[in-house]
């Protein structure tokens, strides 16, 4: 889980300040979905932190949440073309 986690983290604009993500014509707010995105990445580190072990369920939905907002923040041009989906990071992840 960490380290899907840290492969999210790496591979979504969280860096951009809100003035590069809310620009032009979007489909959903790729600040709102960056926020919520962090949120949830925060709470699954703050759980690990105190020994909650997840499960492949737990896992599975947050690479899910972590691809949905991939799509949005591509549609809205705030990934090159280059970078690995969301959906390669759950290959060879293991869920600790």
């Amino acid at each position: 889980m960490r380290a899907a986690i840290g492969e999210i983290r790496r591979r979504l604009p969280f860096h951009l300040p809100p003035a590069e993500l809310c620009t032009g014509d979007c489909r959903g707010c790729s600040l709102k979905l960056l926020g919520f995105l962090d949120s949830e990445l925060m709470g699954w580190e703050q759980r690990l932190d105190a020994g909650e072990r997840p499960g492949l369920s737990e896992l599975s939905q947050l690479l899910g949440t972590a691809r949905k907002v991939e799509r949005v923040l591509s549609h809205n041009g705030l990934l090159s073309a280059t970078q690995t989906s969301c959906k390669d990071r759950g290959k060879g992840v293991s869920n600790s």
